[in-house]
């Protein structure tokens, strides 16, 4: 059962939702080019018949994003977990490139929206997405209106200090620290080509700085360093919050 129409005004320009769409139907990996076309009847709803990816981007501007394409046209089947590149992995340059047109942020590493809860929004804007003359899917945005500059310089001594003690309660939580020396793109053919003893070229020079991640996000850089027969990171340089999300 399609989500009915929903009338409630968007909270930026037409444009803006329209850029996303296109720059995210320019990267999907289809035979023929997909054209992405305001919904103007009911709401899509996810199908069983399709490859689908979600994700939330923190920004200048935040936003939830949610796309999906009958699988058939991206390879495999629907719901199948064997494979060694899953339809979300397929659609995620794509979901990138669609939150790319937002500025500058971060698109989380999994799922972080509740599909029917998206959809169903008033706020959210939904694309068809057609390829050949047939439709092969959507595209829904939502973008959300981030705290005013000074709205958020206005917090007071005593919130800070409440933040703080909260803060305090979950000192004991364990978080995943991560080391990555390098990233680098490629495509799904090359990945399937990989056998042992290939070598992947990384995006960084040997000698430079490794990236420390706190639960997927940025907060230093170092060096990797050995200590007896382990390796570990040595801290170079610790990085705003500013510098951590560009």
């Amino acid at each position: 059962m399609n989500h009915p129409p929903v009338s409630s005004p968007v909270l930026h320009s037409t444009a803006l939702y329209t850029a996303a769409a296109q720059a995210l139907a320019a990267m999907l990996p289809t035979e023929a080019p997909v054209t992405a076309t305001l919904c103007s009847g009911p709401r899509p709803v996810m199908s069983s018949a399709g490859h689908g990816a979600g994700a939330s981007f923190v920004g200048e501007l935040s936003a939830d994003v949610l796309v999906q394409v009958n699988a058939g046209l991206l390879g495999g089947t629907p719901g199948d977990t064997s494979a060694l590149v899953s339809g979300a992995d397929v659609l995620r340059p794509a979901l990138e490139a669609s939150t790319g047109v937002l500025g500058t942020g971060v698109l989380s590493a999994g799922p972080a929206i509740q599909d029917d809860a998206l959809l169903g929004d008033g706020e959210t804007v939904c694309f068809d997405l057609a390829s050949a003359g047939e439709l092969i899917g959507f595209f829904a945005l939502r973008i959300r209106e981030n705290a005013a500059p000074e709205a958020a310089r206005a917090t007071s001594d005593a919130e800070r200090a409440d933040v703080g003690a909260r803060l305090g309660r979950i000192n004991s939580v364990e978080m995943a620290l991560t080391v990555e020396i390098g990233r680098t793109r490629m495509s799904v053919r090359d990945v399937l080509n990989l056998e042992t003893g290939a070598v992947v070229e990384l995006d960084r020079s040997a000698g430079a700085p490794a990236d420390v991640l706190l639960n997927g996000r940025l907060i230093a850089h170092g060096e990797v360093v050995v200590m007896d027969q382990d390796y570990g990171i040595r801290i170079t340089k610790i990085l705003d919050v500013a510098e951590g999300l560009g």
